[in-house]
């Protein structure tokens, strides 16, 4: 008997255990799939919002400006890659300045400090790649994250801090117990006194196998372009465009390991698992990111790809008491990847009413991730090198990942067991070759570490 099932291992998820994981109760997560952001969280656009979108009064508006306040200090702590680039919204006809300037109040209203109205001169003058525009609104608190390694470095800091992840789970049946709910999976029956449901795109089966009013999730595709780091350096802001109804719309950003992204496009459709490129979407991503900059090198691209964002049915999240004792965290669209540290603490504010939680006087609250040794100095690479002579092995070219970074992947705390696992850790494979060189070499360190034939080791 756990005090509380978390279900589900993305960024939401995994930012509900490690807040979980600061009071005296026992928790697990259980994750369908072979290892923590394997779902939406592994492919999104990386931003952390500042906050002027969503609207006022919303849970989106209230966590997103929370969380966006609190990703600075929590990159410091649990040593993931954020940068504080800033934003730009894109205006580009005077007849939608209104538009840009409502934007602007909305902000205001959220709480969003730094936001400032610029003019089509002001724009030039600091991104001189963009089109001409007739104004856009500048967003200082706006940044740029690494989804896998923001949503990694919560899971692990849950994990030493005493939270269970169980793997391969993939939740069958909820029901009702004396005290709580027994949760049936594939491998067997888990129970426990609360049951958070943060199970992304399928939230809403979780949530309608407790629940009397369903609710609905409705996968929103959308399609990525990500080009060399040859390219990174074409804007130093996201920007985006004015927003519609579907979204932020099309942006044009660097990554927070210098990169350039371009999209994503917006296409509800009905397969939760459809995550396959369009040339159809594709195409509307360079028309449409072709209106904030023209010179976009799409000869640089190394790869594209495709993000599910579980939409809700109400317009806003979905988190609260569902049930008695049984808790939805649905519906974390964007800005869910800004506000997942806030929802954690929100939701430990839900459950604390229900259960006592009472705080560890031994939490760790800081974690230290692999070590990029391409970002040491030659002295300090030297040094590790004596240390470890596995750093003196480059394995994946590209990205200069060592044979050292790759076996901390694997041993580290909630380790990689599979080729992604060890590229969401490393960045081994997510280079310009796009894992054409380091395949076999990883796959080798992989059944080795493993105790495995080679022909085991497997990709997800």
């Amino acid at each position: 008997m756990y005090d509380i099932i978390v279900i589900g291992a993305g960024v939401t998820g995994c930012a509900i255990a490690r807040a979980l994981s600061r009071y005296q109760v026992r928790v697990c997560v259980l994750e369908r799939a072979s290892d923590v952001c394997e779902g939406s969280s592994k492919a999104n656009s990386g931003i952390v919002h500042a906050g002027f979108d969503a609207k006022p009064g919303s849970l989106k508006a209230k966590l997103n400006v929370a969380g966006a306040r609190k990703m600075p200090a929590l990159s410091r702590e649990l040593d993931f890659a954020f940068v504080n680039n800033e934003a730009l919204v894109l205006c580009f006809e005077e007849s939608q300045l209104d538009d840009l300037k409502a934007l602007y109040e909305r902000g205001i209203e959220n709480g969003v400090e730094g936001l400032e109205l610029l003019d089509a001169d002001a724009v030039q003058r600091i991104e001189p790649a963009l089109n001409h525009v007739a104004g856009a609104l500048l967003a200082k608190t706006s940044g740029i994250v690494c989804p896998f390694e923001l949503t990694l470095a919560m899971a692990e800091n849950a994990y030493e801090n005493g939270a269970e992840f169980r793997f391969g789970e993939a939740v069958q049946q909820i029901s009702p117990i004396s005290g709580g709910y027994a949760v049936t999976t594939g491998n067997g029956t888990y129970e426990a006194r609360i049951v958070v449901n943060a199970a992304g795109l399928y939230a809403d089966r979780i949530h309608n196998m407790v629940c009397p009013d369903p609710i609905t999730i409705t996968p929103r595709r959308g399609e990525y372009f990500l080009l060399d780091k040859d390219c990174g350096n074409l804007v130093q802001r996201t920007i985006f465009q004015l927003p519609t109804k579907m979204g932020k719309g099309i942006l044009v950003s660097p990554t927070a390991h210098g990169n350039l992204l371009i999209g994503p496009s917006a296409e509800n459709i009905e397969d939760k698992e459809n995550t396959a490129t369009t040339s159809a979407g594709l195409a509307s991503v360079r028309e449409r990111a072709a209106l904030s900059a023209s010179d976009i090198p799409y000869n640089k691209v190394i790869t594209s790809f495709t993000g599910l964002r579980a939409v809700g049915d109400t317009g806003d999240f979905i988190i609260g008491e569902a049930a008695e004792g049984f808790f939805d965290a649905a519906g974390i669209e964007s800005p869910g990847l800004t506000s997942a540290p806030a929802i954690g603490e929100y939701l430990c504010e839900l459950i604390g009413k229900r259960i006592d939680l009472t705080k560890k006087p031994d939490f760790k609250a800081t974690r230290k991730g692999v070590t990029h040794f391409a970002q040491l100095s030659r002295e300090a690479q030297n040094a590790l090198i004596r240390e470890n002579p596995a750093y003196g092995s480059i394995v994946c070219r590209c990205e200069q990942i060592t044979a050292g970074e790759i076996l901390d992947a694997i041993h580290r705390p909630l380790g990689a067991t599979t080729l992604d696992g060890v590229k969401r850790r490393t960045r081994a494979g997510m280079g310009r070759c796009q894992a054409g060189f380091c395949t076999p070499r990883v796959m080798e360190l992989l059944a080795e570490a493993q105790g495995i034939p080679l022909t085991d080791v497997r990709k997800r």
